[in-house]
């Protein structure tokens, strides 16, 4: 009951004060004590990922765990991280299709049957794990793809919930590395689906047509006339499926047969989450493909008009900014804007229509930039058109406003109006605030022609303007206000912090560590510096600590049992029988049907249509051309090769796309046995298995593997189509429990024969480089002529790379390129390239690069390649990881100047670790956080100490300890919000290992 409110009622901030002991609970005795420790820990990931980023091996260990209750709770956890990250767990990918094996061949507990369906929701999740982990990757595909046959396969028809399973097989086949039979296999479970009588089948189907149209266009051709048919279902959700594939499908061939069956949509629907929807497809589509401006327009007045206010506010936007920007011909805008200011003209020619507030504000913008083009139209004509609108109630303010600026626009090109008098004189007097405002501007510019040419010029929307961030131009004001003698600005955290020194605080501490402070020895009520805690004894009674001490099993004794595995035992009662279930096809017979190019009709065949299916017909021709292999589709996530016909100026920088590109990063995976069938009895069992797949994986591999070094393959593995074969390579042996920072590949025979047959060269530091703190060396890369090594070095103001690079070969090597890519979360202080003129035989360079972070993280991976010319133009890769550790420095200060500093840091996060038997004082510890996490200890008084530290360049981050009943109590506070998450997951990490 405890864990299961824990779950559910649990703030961020009282997660650090239960966090020790829900860990605990992971190696319980009991499975449902287990399983609700699992389902804690996944909320907290939720709520605040960094804080249990140190426990995620023991995930690891959830996922092998004898019961399966408890593996299938480690699956949501494992589904979150991974799509956050799929790289760093790929070494899981044999375990998931391992389970997912076991799972589909029944071998589960019956307790977790579904209709007798052997555990569908946790098929679904592997699924979906496995999706995640083989996209673009062929490698790590390879080992899913006789798992996914088997789960089509096994999966029978017969109840609602295989056919989510028979959905996820299918998302999952076309979302991996393709291979062909699975694509047929799954193209005909689509098949059925989509020409399935019952209305869930038939959504399922357009549901996972429209997913897989993405990787197979030609797809859609097979039910071409069943998608027809779908377009006057009576079910809406069946209609707007079948506009969302449409929507996928389109091209410029058949853009305008679609958008005016999503307008006749949108006219019968009256839900808004449809409407949203559909006007912000209409709206891409018609600023892709439009055919020419007049179908442009006309196809956005539907848009406005028919979408109403519930248009986002980026439609009408993107609308106004592409005809301010225009294209590259000058003529070609000119045509645009004129025919929009005509259409606009003409929809105000009908007194009694009612537009939409959005509407007449893009008509209003519109007018007010580019009605002096239509120079057939008399500028009072249009102004008083624009002055009936203001005298409409419907009207918003907001609108009104819009029009006044249009009227103040139009008003400047002509040198005087009757309408602009008669609307000054009756809006100077209004009780609306801001039109009596517009109207005294108006008053004004209307004065000076001159200056209102200037304010006011053609086109002039968008012009770049200069602005002054900064606003220096308030630097003398700001001055002369010292000056006199005001107090100069604070920031709102340091005014915070004042106003809670001056006020009692609440102490937020966990009951049993919070610090106790006392204003007798500090001086100093309220939220207090850690320098000014008192060390007095915590001798007061401690609920965590008593928590300890007492039995974790219930005492029911005496307590009468009322219920049990079959309910409320007194009013037991007789089970009904179970209800008849319908029949329905099994599986075998869903993917033995043949799905086919539909047939070509003869000619008396087509004599003998009706009108309905020769209208069929004729429409399927337009909606579906352009779907041939030479066709450039429209699809969401993919690039389209046809050209957009409203092309932005270059001078813009802001480019809109729908495609979602996520590209993951190749690694090696593993392979395992039979986790639910093999696993260890005990933790102790387990450990030990860990150890033996480790010592065996490292004897497979010949290259020197360090925990922060990430190596790749000499060349990136390339994207291939749908018909590419797959490689034939192979994985080699890791370890469930290893950590995600090593990457062990195993070389081939021949690739073990030439590195034992070469000695390569080792390379040194200099003389000066080896007096300061550094790594070892390390080998990156290499091929037969050259090789790349590593040493990091730990200077006082950055990370020095010192890249090695060692010719193998008897002749020199020319023109030798070290290329670092740039990265996110990384600044390189000089430039990212170094070239190396000309490297002798046998002989080594390098180069030196200084590194800061620029992004906090706690390990990011550092990409580059090398380039030479040998025999052939040769491209190496590497990688170098980096954690936050490479950029901490010590930061020495004096026990005041730290406290004072407290006081004027706002960001704090706060934390409890429990201390190993090696560390039985506070010294000790604090000894192990100075010597791994390079922190300077400013002072330990009692059980109290403080450290400081920097973030290079210069990032201060502070450090409050406290020892209490075998815990460690941290409390981080820096300038940098993200800064103490990083240094605490270190510092678990660090006292972890210890």
């Amino acid at each position: 009951m405890a864990l299961t409110i824990v779950s559910q009622i649990f703030p961020r901030e009282m997660i650090p004060a239960v966090l020790p002991l829900i860990e605990d609970k992971l190696q319980h005795s009991k499975e449902i004590i287990r399983r609700k420790a699992v389902q804690a820990l996944y909320k907290f990931y939720l709520i605040a990922p960094n804080q249990v980023q140190h426990i995620h091996d023991k995930f690891r260990k959830a996922l092998c765990d004898r019961d399966a209750g408890v593996m299938a709770a480690s699956l949501h956890i494992y589904l979150q991280i991974i799509k956050e990250n799929s790289s760093g767990y790929k070494d899981l990918t044999g375990s998931f299709v391992t389970i997912l094996k076991q799972v589909v061949g029944g071998k589960l507990p019956i307790d977790f049957n579904y209709h007798s369906v052997p555990a569908p929701w946790l098929q679904i999740q592997l699924l979906r794990i496995l999706g995640l982990l083989g996209k673009d990757d062929p490698r790590t595909s390879e080992l899913m793809y006789d798992v996914l046959d088997e789960s089509l396969r096994r999966a029978e028809i017969n109840h609602n919930i295989t056919y989510a399973i028979l959905f996820e097989c299918v998302q999952t086949i076309y979302t991996i590395y393709p291979k062909s039979e699975l694509l047929e296999k799954a193209a005909k479970c689509i098949g059925k689906f989509v020409l399935s009588p019952k209305i869930n089948l038939k959504y399922l189907g357009l549901k996972a047509l429209t997913y897989v149209i993405q990787q197979d266009p030609n797809l859609a051709l097979q039910h071409q006339m069943t998608i027809i048919e779908c377009l006057d279902h009576p079910d809406p959700i069946i209609k707007r499926e079948t506009l969302e594939l449409l929507y996928r499908i389109t091209n410029g061939q058949n853009v305008i047969v679609i958008v005016q069956k999503m307008l006749d949509y949108l006219k019968e629907s009256k839900e808004e989450y449809a409407i949203i929807n559909l006007v912000g497809k209409i709206a891409e589509l018609a600023e892709k493909y439009a055919p020419d401006n007049e179908w442009f327009i006309q196809t956005m007045n539907a848009v406005f008009s028919v979408g109403g206010d519930v248009v986002h506010p980026d439609i009408p936007n993107n609308f106004l900014r592409l005809l301010a920007e225009g294209f590259d011909d000058r003529k070609e805008d000119d045509q645009l804007r004129m025919y929009a200011v005509q259409s606009y003209l003409a929809l105000l020619e009908e007194e009694d229509a009612l537009y939409p507030q959005k509407f007449l504000q893009v008509m209003s913008w519109v007018l007010g930039e580019y009605s002096s083009l239509v120079t057939d139209v008399d500028p009072e004509v249009i102004l008083t058109k624009l002055h009936s609108l203001l005298k409409k109630t419907v009207v918003t303010s907001e609108t009104k406003m819009w029009i006044m600026a249009a009227v103040t626009k139009i008003a400047s090109h002509t040198s005087c109006s009757k309408i602009v008098d008669k609307l000054i004189q009756e809006f100077s007097n209004s009780l609306d605030t801001c039109m009596r405002q517009y109207a005294f501007e108006l008053k004004h510019l209307c004065e000076d022609k001159a200056l209102m040419r200037n304010l006011l010029p053609f086109d002039g929307s968008c012009n770049d303007m200069v602005v002054d961030a900064s606003l220096s131009f308030l630097d003398g004001f700001v001055a002369e206000g010292l000056g006199r003698g005001a107090a100069p600005y604070k920031p709102h955290h340091q005014r915070q912090e004042e106003k809670l020194s001056q006020e009692k605080a609440l102490n937020f501490e966990p009951y049993g560590l919070s610090f106790v402070s006392s204003v007798s020895s500090s001086g100093v009520t309220g939220r207090q510096s850690p320098t000014g805690l008192s060390f007095g004894s915590d001798t007061s009674g401690n609920s965590a600590e008593t928590g300890h001490k007492e039995t974790n099993t219930l005492k029911l004794e005496g307590v009468r049992r009322l219920w049990g595995k079959e309910g409320y035992l007194p009013k037991k009662e007789n089970k009904v029988g179970k209800e008849n279930e319908p029949q329905t096809v099994s599986c075998g017979s869903l993917l033995a049907g043949q799905v086919g190019d539909p047939p070509a009709l003869r000619s008396d065949q087509v004599a003998s249509l009706s009108e309905e299916d020769k209208e069929k017909q004729q429409l399927a021709s337009t909606l579906f051309i352009g779907l041939g292999s030479n066709a450039g589709v429209s699809l969401m996530g993919k690039a389209d090769t046809a050209t957009q016909k409203f092309k932005r100026k270059s001078k813009i920088n802001e480019t809109q796309s729908s495609e979602e590109a996520s590209d993951f990063q190749n690694s090696a995976a593993s392979d395992f046995g039979p986790l639910l069938d093999t696993v260890p009895i005990n933790v102790e069992d387990c450990e030990a298995n860990i150890c033996t797949r480790l010592s065996k994986a490292s004897l497979c591999s010949s290259d020197i593997v360090e925990d922060n070094l990430a190596f790749e393959t000499p060349q990136s593995l390339k994207k291939s189509g749908l018909d590419n074969r797959l490689p034939d390579s192979r994985l080699s042996q890791s370890s469930l429990f290893a950590d995600s920072n090593i990457e062990i590949f195993q070389p081939s025979r021949n690739a073990q024969c030439e590195s034992a047959s070469k000695t390569p060269l080792v390379p040194c530091l200099s003389e000066e480089l080896e007096e300061l703190t550094h790594s070892e060396v390390v080998e990156l890369c290499q091929s037969d002529a050259l090789a790349l090594y590593l040493c990091k070095v730990w200077t006082d103001d950055s990370l020095l790379l010192i890249v090695f690079v060692s010719n193998k070969t008897t002749s020199a090597l020319n023109a030798v390129n070290l290329v670092f890519e740039e990265a996110e979360h990384f600044q390189i202080l000089e430039s990212t390239t170094y070239q190396f003129p000309v490297i002798e035989a046998q002989n080594v360079e390098c180069c030196q690069k200084r590194v800061w972070m620029d992004k906090i993280c706690t390990q990011e991976i550092l990409s580059g390649s090398v380039n030479y010319q040998s025999e052939m133009e040769t491209c190496l890769e590497f990688s170098i990881t980096l954690s936050l550790v490479d950029f901490i420095r010590p930061m020495e200060m004096t026990t005041e100047d730290f406290g004072k500093l407290w006081l004027s840091l706002s960001n704090d996060v706060k934390q409890n670790i429990k201390m190993s038997s090696s560390q039985d004082s506070l010294s000790a510890a604090l000894s192990t956080l100075q010597q791994k996490l390079k922190l300077h200890i400013v002072d330990i008084i009692g059980n109290e100490g403080i450290l400081a530290c920097q973030l290079l360049p210069s990032v201060p981050c502070l450090l409050h300890c406290r020892t209490h009943s075998g815990m460690l109590a941290l409390w981080f506070r820096s300038p940098c919000s993200a800064l103490p998450d990083g240094l605490l997951y270190q510092c678990q990490k660090v006292m972890e290992e210890a």
